[in-house]
């Protein structure tokens, strides 16, 4: 299988030179995906909004790539808080709970101070 690239339209891919996500054989990589609606370049305020439109555009995305959230075998969050993290497990659990993937969280700045949450997937295509 030839490697495919995929975009969500977002200008941060063409200006940094990314894709959202990698298709490479048998495997999707998708790129930290924060919590802005692609649609309207909006974000939302809170950390639990923001991890729901996460996991929105990441499914958008899997599904492009031929794969779905079920298929995903780590995960990676990232917040610049990490007091918020436990804010965050009913939207991980909705959308994670039965999958349950390797999964790691760690704190760090992230690019725009109005993004709470970031998050990085693998899944089998």
């Amino acid at each position: 299988m030839a490697r495919k690239l995929i975009s969500s339209g977002s200008s941060f891919e063409k200006e940094m030179g990314y894709s959202r996500a990698v298709v490479d054989g048998d495997w999707v990589f998708v790129s930290g995906t924060t919590g802005f609606n692609y649609d309207t370049m909006t974000i939302e305020e809170g950390v639990v909004a923001q991890t729901e439109q996460c996991f929105k555009n990441i499914k958008n995305i899997l599904e492009e790539a031929n794969s779905s959230l079920d298929k995903i075998v780590r995960v990676t969050y990232i917040l610049p808080k990490t007091s918020d993290f436990e804010l965050c497990w009913p939207v991980l659990k909705k959308y994670l709970g039965d999958v349950r993937p390797a999964a790691t969280m760690f704190s760090a700045g992230l690019f725009d101070e109005r993004m709470k949450i970031e998050i990085q997937v693998t899944a089998l295509n």
